[in-house]
């Protein structure tokens, strides 16, 4: 009885005393305190249970020692008190330019919703005023007039006469058998014809349509500029072998296989024997503006890729017809009249109108020709240089949207006239300009003969980027900038494409009746 009173009595102590020594602990932070009270309240609770429940062991008791608990360290509980004390960081809004938030998919795909329900809103609407107006067998219509003539097909089998006249001089030129101004008066006559010959048949002939003549005329631009590098490359060629120097060699254009364990393995091909027809009739079907000796040339034809391609043709052509049919034709019938009466604001209404399903058609035209027919060709030919096109879409100035969304004129322009120009000493902004002057020719060329009309619409269309390349250069930058290149894309065409639409309307309806 004694003795548990003594242990009472020390059981009473030892909370004083633990007491006292936290009395005299100075807790520097609050988060110390808070730990130290947690240690306390702890301490507290081992001491009752050692007092109300004690050992007994040969009817003595036993002193237990307070068990503790595992205490976290003073920098988790400083980050755990310092969260429910503070929930603000100095930060920027996601949306503002100083943040460097950058990831906006989710917009991205709110827009491209956005356009999917405004566009099918004006389809559905088209449907419910108009009908359906896709025709198929119409389009025969627009390349032959009478099935019997043919004149379109005709004027590009003509074409192969040019073809050989430029192959024969080279060969005789790479014999010696004529000299270098023989040659370039030969090439002058045959490149000059080979322009207005076809400009003369289209303008000519009653029973060739507006869409057969721009067809022929555009096979034949192709041809030009595709003789015309022929015809440089080849005479680079003779001066280096005139100077005594190596022969030129670049990657594979017309082959001579040899199998060897099974695999291809292909010789370079030198001047002057690459002067054969295969060579010739593989870079005019190659699509390449530019002439080599050696092109590059994939391993193998990939059927799976070659397929794709061959369905992405026919399923984005048919769907061209249709919008043109459905869409647009309806949209320019109507633009007719506020046209005639010089209604500006009925004027200005049918060519944002108008806007909307042309850029749509220019954007598939874009997808099927540069991507989906480009991209066939190459891979049935095994033509390895797949570039082309680049990222026009994110142009800053009007200058990179021209250098990058055709890239085959693009190294044309660059190489047989930019280039070409600076060595003679001519100043950069004379030999830009003489560019674009050469580019507003063809596009005029490519639209005023086929309708039979000179407007110069489509000159004065691109001799206005002249300016237009100047000023957003100048003073719009970046997100601005690129939203110049795009709205230029956006009204330009239209306009254009109006102003055209006019005048043949007037010239073939109007003055008739």
């Amino acid at each position: 009885m004694h003795q548990i009173e003594k242990m009472g009595d020390r059981n009473d102590r030892v909370p004083m005393m633990t007491r006292r020594t936290r009395r005299t602990t100075i807790c520097a932070t609050p988060a110390a305190a808070d730990s130290k009270q947690a240690n306390r309240s702890k301490q507290g609770s081992a001491g009752e249970k050692m007092s109300s429940h004690p050992s007994h062991s040969n009817g003595k008791v036993k002193e237990e020692k307070p068990v503790h608990e595992p205490v976290t360290t003073p920098r988790k509980e400083r980050s755990k008190t310092s969260e429910r004390f503070s929930c603000h960081v100095l930060q920027e809004s996601l949306l503002s330019s100083a943040s460097g938030y950058s990831n906006y998919r989710g917009i991205l795909n709110w827009c491209v919703v956005m356009l999917v329900l405004s566009n099918a809103r004006l389809f559905l609407e088209n449907l419910i005023k108009y009908g359906i107006l896709v025709d198929p067998i119409q389009v025969v219509s627009l390349f032959l007039k009478d099935p019997y003539s043919w004149p379109a097909p005709c004027l590009v089998i003509v074409s192969n006469v040019f073809i050989m006249a430029a192959f024969y001089t080279e060969r005789r030129l790479s014999l010696g058998t004529i000299s270098e101004t023989t040659g370039t008066f030969l090439y002058l006559v045959n490149l000059t014809t080979l322009l207005f010959f076809p400009s003369a048949t289209v303008l000519t002939l009653t029973s060739m349509t507006p869409v057969g003549g721009a067809f022929a005329l555009g096979v034949y631009t192709i041809l030009f500029m595709k003789l015309y590098s022929y015809k440089d490359v080849n005479m680079w060629c003779r001066e280096i072998r005139h100077t005594k120097a190596r022969t030129l060699t670049r990657s594979h254009s017309c082959p001579s296989v040899a199998q060897s364990n099974g695999s291809a393995v292909h010789a370079h091909v030198s001047y002057p024997e690459n002067l054969t027809h295969r060579d010739i009739y593989y870079f005019v079907f190659a699509p390449t503006l530019c002439y080599e000796l050696n092109f590059p040339r994939s391993a193998r034809i990939r059927k799976s890729f070659l397929l794709r391609r061959l369905f992405e043709m026919l399923f984005f052509i048919q769907l061209l017809i249709g919008l043109v049919q459905q869409w647009m034709v309806p949209t320019i019938q109507n633009s007719m009249k506020p046209f005639q009466d010089m209604d500006f604001s009925r004027m200005m209404e049918r060519m944002l109108k108008l806007a909307v399903p042309n850029h749509l058609i220019w954007l598939i035209f874009f997808y099927w020709f540069f991507h989906s027919s480009m991209n066939f060709v190459a891979e049935l030919m095994r033509f390895g240089d797949r570039e082309f096109y680049q990222d026009w879409w994110n142009s800053e100035t009007v200058t990179y949207f021209w250098s990058n969304w055709n890239i085959p004129v693009h190294k044309w322009c660059l190489r047989h006239f930019y280039k070409p120009l600076l060595r003679r000493g001519v100043n950069k902004w004379v030999a830009k300009t003489a560019i674009f002057l050469v580019s507003a020719f063809f596009h005029e060329y490519l639209v005023s003969v086929p309708l039979k009309m000179f407007r110069l619409w489509a000159f004065m269309g691109m001799m206005s980027q002249i300016p237009l390349a100047w000023f957003v250069g100048r003073f719009l930058r970046g997100n601005y900038g690129n939203a110049a290149v795009w709205i230029s894309l956006i009204i330009g065409q239209p306009i254009a494409v109006l102003m055209y639409v006019h005048d043949f309307y007037v010239l073939h309806y109007v003055s008739q009746s």
